[in-house]
This record gives C-alpha cells, sequence and structure tokens, in this order.
C-alpha cells in the first residue's frame, strides 16, 4: 500500500514537472517596418522556436498596423503600447495582440517609455491635441497619454527632433537629435532635456556637446546608452554612457563619450550593454561597423579609459559580421536568450536570428520587411517591469510633412535606393 501511494506521488510529481516545463519560455513580438510610406509594416509573433505568424496584428484584428511601426514596449500585464511613425498613431493592443485602443493625436511619434499609469511619447512634430487643446511647437515635443483614457493630457516642448526616452527616478531622459537639421533652419542638437514626469515640466538641460543623438536608447538602471550618428560627413560616429542619476546631482561629469556607433543597444540580464554600430559617411559613400560589450558602471568610474570590450558572447560576432544589413539587437530579460535581425536588402524578407543566453547560434527564422523592435514577453505572463520605473487657446495650424530622413516632402513617396559598394540600401 505504501509503495502504490509512492509511486503515485512520483507520477504526479512527474506530471507536473511536464506541465512546467512546457509552458511557453520565449514569447517574442518583433516589429517589422516594411518599407517607409508603403502602409506595409507588420507584426511578427515568435514562440519557442517557431514564427507563429508574420501578420499577427492582422490575424488579431483583421486589419494593418499601419505604416512604418517603430517602437514597442510593455505597460502591465495587460497592455502594450506600439508606435506606429507614418500612421500618427500609438497602437495599444493585449498580449494576445488583441487591439484596445488607438492614440491619434501625436503626428511623427518615436519612441516610448511608461510608468503603468502613462506612456510618454517623443514627437518630431510640431502640435499636438491635449485634453486641454491644441498645442504648438517650434520644436519637438514630449506627450504624456494617460492609460485609462488613451488620451493626451500634457505635450512639453524639447529639443529638435527629439527620440530617445528613459524614465528615471521621477524624471524623464529625452535624447535630441535635430535631425532635420539639413532641411530645416536649425542646427544638429547635442543636448539631452530632463523632465519631471508629474508635472511635465524641463528641469535641467545637459549639452552633451555630441550632434545628433539619434535612435532608441537602452537602460540599465541609472545608465543609458546613447547614439550618435554624426552628421554623416565631418563629424564622425560617436556614443553616449549617460549617468542619470549623476545628472539629477548636477554633477558636470555625467556621460562618457566614446568613439563608436551604437546604432542597435541592449541590455543584458547583468547590466551591460551590446552594441552592433553602423556607422555611414557621405565622404566615402561606406559604412563601419562596431560590435562592443560595455560595463556601464566600470566605464563611467574609469571616465572612459576601461569598460569596453570589442566582442560580443558567443559566435554573435561572427554572426552579426555574416548578415547583409543588421538592424536590431535584443535579450530577453527573462530567459537570457538573445536575438538579432537583420534587414537584407531593405525591400524584401529579412531574418530574425536566435542564440542562447550563452551567444551561441541556435536558428534564424524568415521574417518580413526590415524588421527591427522588440518585446519579450513573460513566460508566466506577469510583466515585471524590467527596467527601473519611479513612480490656453492656440490656433490650429497644418505642420510640414517629412520623410524618416529628415527630407522636407509635399506628398508621401517611396523610399530611394543608395549604392554603395555594390550593396543597396535603402533612403530612410
Amino acid at each position: 500500500m505504501e509503495f502504490e501511494r509512492m509511486k503515485r506521488n512520483i507520477l504526479l510529481t512527474l506530471s507536473l514537472l511536464f506541465v512546467i516545463t512546457v509552458i511557453a519560455q520565449e514569447k517574442l513580438i518583433l516589429l517589422n517596418e516594411g518599407m517607409w510610406q508603403a502602409d506595409n509594416g507588420r507584426v511578427t509573433y515568435f514562440e519557442d522556436g517557431q514564427i507563429v505568424s508574420n501578420q499577427w496584428f492582422r490575424d488579431k484584428n483583421g486589419k494593418k498596423i499601419g505604416d512604418t511601426p517603430n517602437d514597442i514596449i510593455q505597460i502591465n500585464d495587460n497592455l502594450i503600447a506600439i508606435a506606429v511613425n507614418w500612421s500618427n498613431i500609438v497602437q495599444f493592443i493585449k498580449p494576445d495582440g488583441t487591439a484596445v485602443a488607438a492614440t491619434e493625436d501625436i503626428p511623427n511619434n518615436r519612441k516610448l517609455c511608461s510608468d503603468g499609469q502613462y506612456v510618454y511619447v517623443t514627437s518630431y512634430g510640431h502640435e499636438c491635441l491635449t485634453t486641454s487643446g491644441y498645442k504648438n511647437f517650434d520644436k519637438g515635443f514630449v506627450a504624456k497619454i494617460d492609460i485609462s483614457t488613451f488620451m493626451v493630457v500634457a505635450a512639453t516642448e524639447v529639443g529638435y527632433e527629439p527620440e530617445g526616452i528613459a524614465l528615471y527616478d521621477g524624471r524623464l531622459f529625452v535624447a535630441n537629435t535635430g535631425g532635420y537639421a539639413a532641411q530645416e533652419d536649425h542646427d544638429y542638437e547635442t543636448t539631452v532635456s530632463i523632465l519631471n514626469a508629474q508635472t511635465m515640466q524641463v528641469e535641467k538641460v545637459i549639452d552633451t556637446h555630441v550632434p545628433n543623438l539619434y535612435g532608441k536608447m537602452s537602460q540599465s538602471g541609472r545608465y543609458l546608452c546613447i547614439n550618435s550618428p554624426g552628421d554623416y560627413y565631418e563629424i564622425p560616429a560617436a556614443a553616449l554612457i549617460f549617468d542619470c542619476q549623476k545628472a539629477l546631482d548636477g554633477d558636470a561629469n555625467c556621460f562618457v563619450k566614446f568613439d563608436a556607433a551604437a546604432t542597435y543597444n541592449c541590455t543584458t540580464r547583468d547590466g551591460k550593454f551590446l552594441v552592433v554600430g553602423s556607422a555611414f559617411s557621405y565622404l566615402t559613400g561606406g559604412y563601419e561597423s562596431y560590435y562592443l560589450t560595455i560595463d556601464p558602471q566600470i566605464l563611467m568610474e574609469s571616465e572612459g579609459s576601461d569598460g569596453i570590450s570589442e566582442s560580443l558572447p558567443g559566435t554573435l560576432l561572427s554572426d552579426f559580421q555574416n548578415m547583409t544589413q543588421p538592424y536590431g539587437i535584443y535579450v530577453n530579460p527573462y530567459t537570457g536568450y538573445i536575438y538579432g535581425t537583420d534587414a537584407s536588402s531593405f525591400e524584401s524578407a529579412g531574418y530574425l536570428y536566435q542564440w542562447s543566453p550563452e551567444g551561441q547560434y541556435i536558428n534564424k527564422y524568415k521574417v518580413y520587411v526590415n524588421p527591427g523592435h522588440f518585446l519579450a514577453l513573460p513566460p508566466d505572463g506577469h510583466f515585471t517591469g524590467i527596467r527601473p520605473l519611479q513612480t490656453s487657446n492656440i490656433k490650429h495650424q497644418t505642420s510640414n510633412t517629412y520623410d524618416l530622413q529628415g527630407r522636407s516632402v509635399k506628398a508621401p513617396q517611396r523610399g530611394s535606393i543608395l549604392v554603395s559598394k555594390g550593396r543597396k540600401y535603402i533612403s530612410r
């Protein structure tokens, strides 16, 4: 009798272990930008070694995601936000892909962050409809969306063409690019604006003396990794490790510049940054590549003399070097698995690569056009907030229209092709 009871207990334990092991561990949402102004952005859903769908949003909702989705974040257990740049919407979905709402009042939206109650969005535009009426700006702005209503409750001017945005200790850190400098009557920006997230007032502006702080920036606690492609001519590409705490404390030495592009960067589970950089020069017509692992704490403490390794884990370095056009890098913060994308020709389907947490190549998967923005879903469905989350009547005017490269256009046109060293690049 005792033996039979023990056997039943063992079988029950094994069956429970089996149930645990079959819970999906790798749940990844991938944004494919598509061709800019072609309205063919798509969402890929990947789960445990399989592409479930390369048109996941359409499968779930019976409609397209829109034109050029370019950022994605999770807000809480039940809500995700996607910035769809050329469609001028912030799309909200459930983790199962079901559309919830879309905020349409933030033109030329770029990057996102959230404190769980509000979503903060950077915009290159010059106007924004808020709950208190239209706001007009000479430069770019940050909008604040209340997720209980999906309405913009505040908007604040920052620098020209703001890009990356991060939240630390109740403040928003916004990297300004001035990316339209060649088309508009202003210079490249060199600043990081610091806003109080509650009041939406600008508290400080840090001048880094590094122009064109472009792209999504990664966050590791108090540290940010910020890319600068330079001016594509005389000023070379560079990158910054920015210490948010030092900036708040008034320390002038709150950032370290290093001479390498950090075009695509992400945060590892041990707080480092992985960087795949691509610096383009109109003078040479070519690209220079960088592959780095950065320890931000060591880099700051050594004032730039240590903390950067010209390497990537496992086989990542050789795998990225063999890609046609690297377009993104990401570490699943829940499991440590590493992902990267290859945009290939920029006009045809790209590829999603997967590596083990140690960086050993697993496989690659065909996805869609220009895949580059990632979000891992928690295996148990519980979002833990991987990044630290701290808690007048103006006449409406028509904004100018620009493409993603900063060129003024009268009407949407398809992107042109640049040719460099026998390879095609879509101008974006």
